[in-house]
């Protein structure tokens, strides 16, 4: 069974998916929906539960000769958009013979594990609240520029960005800086900086995140460290993640994560998902989490989502 977050990787951040369906020489399309139940169970107060349709998209990848672009249109119920249609990322990159590329449009991050939409995670949940989500597409997208150097064993890239339809005579461009290094065989390696420069000082975000995976027989073995420098707190989060073919339709995740929500106070969550391929392009994952939070509530999640690719 494909190791979905290796996958991920291979795209350096850029990319929804490693296949697609192929309309022409120039145009392919792929994409997802993607459905789940979950609860919560909280120590004190009530249970709460979901059922519904989470996110549908559609992506269409462009390829002209040295030009390549994507347009990615997805319907994100899960987070707030109900049925309206918004266009996650649409962006063009120009390539060199010298290794040297440059992408203009709206995109995601190039920090962190996990980079994907819910169909390139092998968990429902992810690691994090949204503060160390970093890679998250449904909330954390920016438009600008990148400059791109690709050589055999790494490649860097350098944003300068700033949110979708931010006014920058109002607000300093972020600056985002990641390097991957691929050298060592079954490794792979993230190292990037973050600059997110708000209206004030008193909101500026120093982030640097530093992650890796290594492939081992059937087992990816992934980990991740981030830390939030900013003028309140300086916050820092950590995961740990275990992803096991048991067989070509069978896998299992083990993941555990931690993160700080103020100073000295931290949430861990210990999650084990287990995957199913009901067939090439449907698939299944039953999620359990145990979440302990410092000073709140604990709480044991359940989820079950069915994602479908094409």
């Amino acid at each position: 069974m494909k190791n979905k977050i290796l996958a991920m990787l291979v795209a350096f951040g850029m990319v929804g998916s490693v296949s697609a369906i192929e309309i022409n020489e120039n145009l392919s399309i792929n994409g997802f929906i993607d459905g789940s139940a979950k609860q919560s169970d909280p120590d004190t107060g009530s249970k709460s539960a979901e059922l519904g349709l989470d996110e549908v998209e559609v992506n269409f990848l462009f390829n002209v000769g040295s030009v390549s672009g994507e347009l990615h249109v997805d319907s994100d119920a899960a987070n707030g958009a109900g049925d309206s249609i918004d266009i996650e990322q649409a962006h063009f990159t120009y390539s060199l013979e010298n290794g040297v590329s440059i992408t203009v449009g709206r995109y995601g991050s190039a920090l962190g594990l996990e980079r994907e939409d819910p169909a390139g995670l092998s968990t429902v949940s992810r690691a994090y609240n949204n503060a160390f989500n970093l890679g998250d597409v449904d909330n954390n997208v920016g438009e600008g520029v990148t400059l791109s150097y690709a050589a055999e064993a790494w490649s860097i890239g350098v944003s300068i960005e700033n949110g979708v339809g931010a006014d920058l005579s109002q607000d300093d461009a972020n600056v985002e800086i990641a390097l991957a290094f691929t050298g060592v065989e079954n490794l792979n390696v993230g190292l990037g900086y973050l600059a997110d420069n708000r209206a004030t000082a008193a909101n500026e975000v120093d982030v640097t995140n530093i992650h890796a995976t290594y492939q081992v027989g059937k087992a990816l073995l992934g980990a991740e460290y981030t830390q939030r420098d900013a003028a309140t707190a300086d916050l820092v989060a950590t995961m740990y993640i275990v992803d096991y073919d048991v067989s070509d339709k069978l896998g299992v995740a083990v993941r555990y994560s931690s993160y700080e929500t103020a100073a000295n106070t931290d949430t861990d969550r210990f999650t084990i998902a287990p995957n199913y391929a009901l067939t090439e392009s449907l698939g299944a994952i039953l999620e359990y989490s145990d979440v302990n939070v410092d000073g709140g509530i604990d709480s044991n999640e359940i989820a079950l989502e069915l994602t479908y690719t094409f």
